[in-house]
């Protein structure tokens, strides 16, 4: 047996020297691109979207896909790195769901930048401090997040790729235990998507609403009477025991997050295009304006309006659909709404998110 564990080991030091070997080429051939690009963008989604859809097509096992996502974005995380390596800003503190959400689309060799709030998410990639920006959009529970909605809409920047997080969501506290809690501090989102849980378990504990999860879960540290809802992580980062996990009422409670930037994606074979549009005020508007995406093929996969928040009474209309807009049936399908619309902004082309 003994024989017999030794050579294995050995094959696995001998792959895993190989592996290495591989790995720092690879890094090598990465500089050499970093270099013949420089002056443009050194993220490029779309390219790392074909690599992991392309290592996932070929992939025979033993190891899951995810792990396999998991190993091929840090090593371009690394890569990245290499060359200046890129800033991140994202609604924080530490151990917020979209702090877990910018590592899951950049890596763990991205510079994260917590910021206060998502107008500052906003600014500071306009202003040049942070190269790109991750922001919740909306979840399936408790629907769109306005805040970001309105500042897609007022600021020049674009969206260049999503996150698609499954979030789950946990109740934490000083001393981990159920009597001596009081009040619970959380996001308003997250109270509203753990409502029925908490009216079963603590109907008379204060909710109270605050800028973050990982906020919530800073307060809970310092206050005995008091317990947070937040990700695991959170309770990691604060130094708090779990209550209890998964207490969100949909189990497939999902946020779904958009990268934004100065620009947006070239096409990845499988792409999705944002766009914010007003009618003009006439009967049958709304259908005319949409009627060139079915005429030209192109899939719808979202509709919502908001308040212009130009006049009372006035709309636009947050929009996504399936395809790039370089794609000839999405851009011809573009150029009729363009001429139809009052008022049309598109947000950006990028990949879709692996689910």
């Amino acid at each position: 047996m003994t024989d017999t564990l030794k050579k294995i080991r050995d094959q696995i030091d001998a792959i895993d020297d190989r592996v290495l070997e591989l790995l720092n080429k690879r890094a090598r051939l990465a500089q050499e691109i970093g270099g013949a690009k420089r002056g443009t963008n050194k993220y490029r989604p779309e390219r790392e979207a074909q690599v992991l859809r392309r290592l996932a097509a070929a992939n025979g096992g033993p190891l899951p896909q995810r792990a396999v996502a998991h190993l091929y974005l840090e090593i371009m995380s690394a890569c990245r790195a290499l060359e200046d390596g890129i800033t991140v800003a994202y609604l924080g503190p530490q151990g917020t769901f979209s702090e877990e959400a910018a590592r899951r689309q950049f890596g763990g060799q991205a510079l994260l930048q917590p910021c206060a709030s998502i107008d500052e998410v906003f600014r500071s990639v306009e202003a040049g401090q942070s190269g790109y920006g991750v922001v919740p959009v909306e979840n399936t529970t408790e629907g769109s997040i306005g805040r970001t909605h309105d500042l897609l809409l007022a600021t020049p920047l674009k969206v260049c790729g999503e996150v698609l997080l499954p979030v789950h969501q946990c109740m934490m506290s000083r001393s981990g235990k159920t009597a001596s809690v009081k009040k619970i501090y959380s996001h308003s989102q997250s109270l509203a998507q753990c409502h029925e849980w908490l009216n079963q378990h603590f109907p008379t504990a204060r909710r109270m609403p605050v800028v973050s999860n990982a906020e919530a879960a800073r307060m809970a540290a310092g206050d005995a009477a008091a317990a947070a809802i937040g990700s695991s992580a959170a309770a990691t980062v604060y130094k708090l025991k779990l209550i209890a996990s998964n207490i969100e009422d949909e189990p497939q409670n999902t946020t779904r997050f958009v990268v934004i930037a100065g620009h947006d994606a070239g096409p990845s074979g499988r792409d999705k295009t944002s766009l914010v549009l007003s009618t003009r005020n006439e009967p049958g508007a709304i259908h005319a304006l949409l009627s060139p995406l079915a005429r030209h093929g192109v899939s719808m996969t979202r509709l919502e309006s908001r308040p212009a928040r130009t006049a009372r009474w006035e709309y636009v209309f947050y929009v996504d659909i399936e395809g790039h807009q370089q794609d000839a049936n999405v851009a011809q399908a573009l150029k009729k709404i363009a001429a139809q619309a009052a008022f049309i902004k598109n947000l950006g082309s990028y990949p879709v998110a692996a689910a």
